[in-house]
């Protein structure tokens, strides 16, 4: 079953790390962060800018790649997936010059809600929703034990995932 991504899609450019922000940009970000349907005009307001300068500041934070998207954060268990977990992978030394090619293969996959490429002894995590845990034993024996770069794969069970509220850090 292919996955319909909740994701907005946004334009690829370059990456953010260079990327300058001003004041007016890092309170847009901050509302949006907060709540992404803000309507143009009340942002506008909240940052004390013009909806026209406010459109092209967003527009223009896409295209910078700071804003990477806007998404709806929809509670798996709503959809059926009571069962969430982690899945950390390691792969065999001589398949880690395909690391994205790994990783690619894995995103259309309905089950699976986050890729994380990671430091340390393991090279990725992957979160999955799963509607019990058969169905997430039948997900590591098909798509990952299977899989001849996969090395070793470790399981965490998540009990309860707490949001943080997103803006509010100082």
């Amino acid at each position: 079953m292919e996955r319909k991504s909740s994701i907005t899609p946004v334009p690829e450019g370059p990456t953010p790390k260079d990327v300058r922000l001003d004041d007016v940009d890092r309170l847009l970000l901050e509302q949006l962060a907060r709540d992404a349907r803000t309507p143009n005009n009340a942002l506008a307001a909240y940052a004390g800018i013009a909806p026209s300068t406010c459109l092209g500041r967003v527009r223009s934070l896409i295209e910078r790649g700071v804003i990477r998207g806007f998404h709806a954060d929809i509670d798996p268990a709503a959809l059926g997936h009571d069962l969430q977990a982690m899945i950390a992978v390691r792969l065999h030394a001589n398949a880690r010059q395909h690391l994205t090619d790994f990783a690619e293969s894995f995103v259309g996959l309905s089950e699976v809600l986050n890729i994380y490429f990671i430091a340390g002894a393991d090279d990725y995590l992957i979160h999955v929703a799963m509607l019990d845990s058969a169905h997430l034993r039948d997900f590591v024996v098909r798509n990952l034990s299977a899989h001849p770069s996969v090395s070793a794969t470790e399981t965490i069970l998540i009990f309860e995932h707490i949001r943080p509220r997103t803006g509010s850090r100082t």
